[in-house]
């Protein structure tokens, strides 16, 4: 693994910002893993997440998805637990769910709820919350309109959270997607990470911009060269 990530490294000037596109090119091309790997974009922003009105955070819905179909949980009753089902959602329920999920259950990737059951889902803060699958309604996951939410997630969409460092990790694809593909989904990702600018972040907003592959090299990108609206 070594060899083949320093034979990977001397096909990049890692000095140099590259335009999206030709980052995106040589992230695939230098991807060595023997599985598909995930390619990753990573946003470093002009914010201080430690204060509460320069948190980013959203969601987008990634045009070709991400190469993995997440499996859905909703927490509903009645018709709209009848509507998740419809819609695809893979477990559907209440209270059983709860106890399920409190003795340890977690085969899953997102979860979304009905407002009228909150009540019941906020028992499990400390099991979701940690994760960060605790549903939310600036996320769209607290939500009556549970279909539309259970076909976005299932469609491709992800969620983003500036982290204490600064940085916001996004998954763009995996490396096995056409180029073209890949960079659909990266601009898509910074044109939502630049919406959800807070106001009172001053001076350069995105600051840098790193893609890579699970096991492979990071490509800087010229942030001054992005599609951000």
């Amino acid at each position: 693994m070594g060899k083949k990530f320093d034979n990977a490294e001397k096909n990049v000037d890692l000095t140099k910002e590259y335009p999206i596109d030709e980052a995106v090119a040589i992230v695939k091309e230098n991807a060595f893993a023997k599985f598909d790997e995930t390619v990753d974009l990573a946003i470093n922003l002009g914010v201080d997440p430690r204060k509460s009105d320069q948190m980013v955070r959203g969601t987008v819905v990634l045009p070709h998805g991400t190469g993995k179909t997440a499996k859905v949980v909703v927490f509903a009753k009645g018709e709209k637990e009848k509507e998740a089902r419809d819609a695809g959602a893979d477990f559907v329920g209440a209270e059983d769910l709860v106890e399920k999920m409190q003795q340890g259950w977690l085969d899953f990737d997102s979860v979304v709820a009905t407002p009228d059951i909150m009540g019941l889902v906020g028992k499990l803060g400390k099991v979701l919350g940690p994760r960060g699958l605790m549903p939310n309604p600036k996320l769209g996951t607290v939500t009556f309109d549970v279909a539309k939410a259970v076909k976005d997630i299932k469609a491709g969409k992800v969620d983003f959270k500036v982290e204490k460092a600064g940085i916001v990790h996004v998954p763009v694809g995996k490396v096995s997607f056409d180029k073209e593909k890949l960079l659909e989904n990266a601009t898509e990702i910074i044109k939502s990470v630049s919406k959800a600018k807070p106001a009172t972040s001053k001076g350069r907003y995105i600051k840098r911009v790193t893609i890579s592959s699970t096991m492979g090299i990071g490509v800087m990108v010229d942030p001054l060269k992005l599609k951000t609206a």
